[in-house]
């Protein structure tokens, strides 16, 4: 039976309706996406189709998806829509504090503390480069 969307696939028009939400700001880059049930609710769709929308929009670089998170819109959006094609590179390690870190974090030298680098680049190029600092929480 045909769908009253044109025969656009439902996906589509999901994921259509979502891309025009982030492009006019009602959802703002790095908010977070309504959850699946909560889409399947609003779309009257199908899990399987909403996925299917999230993927879309993930390969369109619309969004992101951090496992046990969620889906974010993109940070690499700019204005009016356009991707950056941006890739972030995420890595972690343990690291002593220098003098600057132990007083920033009130620690003697050589605490462990974990470092996360957040590369961003844009088509061949480095945009930023992030470096955050915590302290190491030891295992209870």
């Amino acid at each position: 039976m045909p769908t009253p969307h044109y025969g656009q696939p439902r996906y589509r028009v999901i994921a259509d309706e979502l891309r025009e939400r982030i492009e006019r700001g009602a959802i703002p880059p790095g908010a977070l996406l309504p959850t699946e049930s909560t889409l399947t609710a609003e779309f009257r769709a199908a899990r399987g189709t909403v996925r299917q929308a999230i993927a879309a929009l993930r390969a369109d670089g619309y969004v992101t998806t951090e496992h046990g998170r969620g889906t974010y819109a993109s940070l690499g959006l700019l204005a009016g829509g356009e991707t950056t094609a941006r890739l972030p590179t995420t890595a972690r390690r343990e690291v002593a504090a220098d003098p600057e870190l132990a007083a920033l974090f009130a620690v003697e030298v050589g605490t462990v503390l974990v470092e996360q680098q957040s590369i961003d680049r844009s088509r061949g190029t480095v945009e930023a480069v992030v470096r955050t600092y915590r302290l190491l929480r030891p295992r209870q």
